[in-house]
């Protein structure tokens, strides 16, 4: 009897442990439980802004719970980064982080690491930036504008807005093609294609939303969008690729993270969530209005994603001498 007695708990305890490892955390079983906090690093009625508000009223049907945008506007976005990466890892605190503060900041020394203080969760929306140059320059090609810029180095003006990526893309741009031309740096995209619409500048590198209006009403002239293929959005403006430049596939992005060490479950129930939010008509109509396309991924293709990211735009930064030794205090 006792050995049968003892063969029995044993056969209750392997029954217990393969239902532990069946079931999800309490935690997970439960979320949520309370309103989930989405923070912007940017100001409200930007272009981040436009992205988290529909995504988190989507959203907010999905979990059945509110998600409840908060805007932390500073430091190009560093300081929203900042703070949801300090935040509890529980799932209630999210970030709709960018390219521009997770992978193409300026400093050395950051108040979080991209790769070590957040956990993705899925990519949400990309877009390129687009070579335009003002209709008086007499090229119509990138073929010709590259022959221009080889024939007059250093006399045509390009517009930046500022040290991100429009100038890193110029970086990149004058590598591939051996030209040369003059920066012009302004503070933000909206004074610099202003300038570059008014012919005060002759062309520059800008993100294709902030462009794509001044090109389809003929008032800028795009020769490339830095993507592998062509925008749903512009259609008509060639890619990187089929200029012959494939090497300046360069995207800029908006996407979904979580502070490091939240509950895997929790992370894999938002991925769920935020694809499918994200992949309906609505959402992707909306999208392509402001020349974006919605683009989803797994959360272990997100990682990766911006690990890769990361060390292309950190080479271009470098290469450039951009980066400053402070970081935003």
């Amino acid at each position: 009897m006792r050995v049968v007695r003892h063969g029995g708990f044993a056969l209750l305890i392997a029954a217990a442990g393969v239902l532990a490892l069946q079931a999800p955390p309490a935690a997970a079983q439960t979320y949520p439980v309370k309103p989930v906090r989405l923070i912007v690093g940017w100001p409200p009625g930007g272009a981040a802004d436009g992205v988290a508000r529909p995504l988190a009223t989507k959203l907010s049907d999905a979990l059945g719970r509110p998600v409840v945008v908060d805007n932390r506007g500073g430091a190009t976005g560093t300081i929203g980064a900042s703070l949801a990466a300090k935040s509890v890892p529980d799932g209630y605190t999210l970030l709709l982080g960018t390219s521009n503060e997770l992978v193409l900041n300026p400093y050395d020394k950051m108040p979080f690491n991209t790769v070590e203080d957040f956990a993705p969760i899925s990519l949400v929306i990309s877009f390129p930036m687009t070579l335009v140059v003002h209709p008086s320059i007499p090229v119509s090609s990138m073929k010709q504008l590259i022959a221009l810029l080889r024939a007059r180095p250093g006399q045509l003006n390009f517009a930046t807005a500022g040290a991100g990526a429009s100038h890193l893309t110029g970086e990149m741009f004058k590598q591939l093609t051996k030209v040369n031309f003059t920066y012009v740096a302004y503070k933000g995209g909206g004074p610099a294609i202003i300038d570059q619409v008014a012919g005060h500048v002759d062309g520059g590198f800008a993100t294709l939303p902030s462009a794509v209006s001044f090109v389809k009403n003929g008032k800028l002239r795009a020769l490339m969008v830095t993507d592998a293929r062509r925008s749903p959005a512009a259609p008509e403006i060639p890619s990187a690729v089929d200029v012959g430049l494939p090497d300046m596939v360069l995207i800029t992005w908006n996407g979904v993270l979580a502070p490091a060490g939240t509950p895997a479950p929790i992370l894999d129930r938002l991925n769920k969530d935020v694809v499918a939010v994200m992949n309906t008509q609505d959402m992707k109509e909306r999208m392509l209005m402001h020349a974006a396309e919605v683009r989803t991924n797994s959360r272990d293709e997100f990682a990766k994603f911006i690990r890769d990211d990361l060390v292309k735009w950190s080479r271009l930064v470098q290469a450039s001498g951009s980066r400053s030794a402070e970081g935003p205090q």
